[in-house]
């Protein structure tokens, strides 16, 4: 991992640029919920962060968003890759337009919150993608639905790397290949929005560039797992061992953060 620093992490009003100091037990469980949440977004188009996201949370406040969102957006780029065949701009033109002003707003939301606050708004936030998911429920996707979506996600995406859910749900009726890649294509330009929002409000530095790199082996290898893994799958099962899992990890930040 970075360096470490005698200062830990956030200020009290935001974040600023130190080192990432995690425990052995602390990194094998950082590594386990990315390898876990690579091959699951791998599998079905978002994930990564539902399951990891909270557990960076837990583990080191500092991993989120930043580190979070560009390991992100290396995945996105991987599947994106994969699936570009199926890929739909016109949808990712539409909802793209929503996520600026979604973003600006999470950029914001990041740079004035504390820590605890942070963290409870990363546990709230999973708990609200996780009952999103859970319902089932999906819309047309027409233009205005697509940017409501955009935005929404580049607002939760943005504050706490987690975006995948807004979308996910616009774009439920879509085709396993054409949702995995159309939802990739849009989490590409969507997350190097969020990193330069991030950079501009001081919010992401040196240090989360390093841990990054650190922590990028386990996403990498999820996604190699997933071409092979998604065949063998029963969707419905995934998706429900992922919201328990995204719901038992959101509660653990949670309590952390009113602790």
């Amino acid at each position: 991992m970075a360096p470490t620093s005698t200062e830990s992490g956030h200020h009290e009003s935001g974040h600023h640029e130190s080192g990432h100091q995690v425990s052995p037990g602390g990194l094998a469980l950082v590594v386990g919920a990315l390898l876990v949440g690579a091959v699951v977004q791998g599998s079905i188009g978002f994930g990564l962060n539902l399951i990891a996201a909270p557990v960076l949370a837990l583990v080191d406040p500092d991993l989120v968003p930043g580190p979070a969102i560009v390991l992100a957006f290396v995945l996105t780029l991987l599947v994106a890759g994969r699936e570009w065949r199926d890929v739909d701009l016109r949808d990712v033109q539409w909802a793209f337009l929503g996520r600026i002003p979604g973003s600006l707003a999470g950029a914001a939301a990041v740079a004035v919150l504390s820590p605890r606050s942070l963290s409870l708004a990363i546990g709230v936030t999973v708990l609200v993608a996780v009952a999103i998911t859970a319902t089932g429920f999906h819309v047309t996707p027409t233009r205005s639905v697509l940017v409501g979506a955009g935005a929404v996600s580049g607002l939760m995406g943005t504050a706490s790397s987690i975006g995948g859910p807004p979308m996910a749900m616009a774009l439920h009726g879509s085709g396993g290949a054409a949702m995995r890649g159309t939802l990739s294509a849009f989490f590409v330009l969507g997350t190097v929005v969020s990193v330069l929002l991030l950079v501009a409000v001081g919010e992401f530095g040196t240090s989360d560039v390093v841990a990054s790199v650190a922590l990028l082996p386990p996403v990498l290898i999820g996604f190699a797992a997933s071409r092979f893994v998604a065949p063998h799958v029963d969707g419905a099962r995934l998706r429900t061992g992922v919201l328990v899992l995204s719901t038992l990890a959101a509660a653990s930040v949670i309590v952390t953060a009113v602790a």
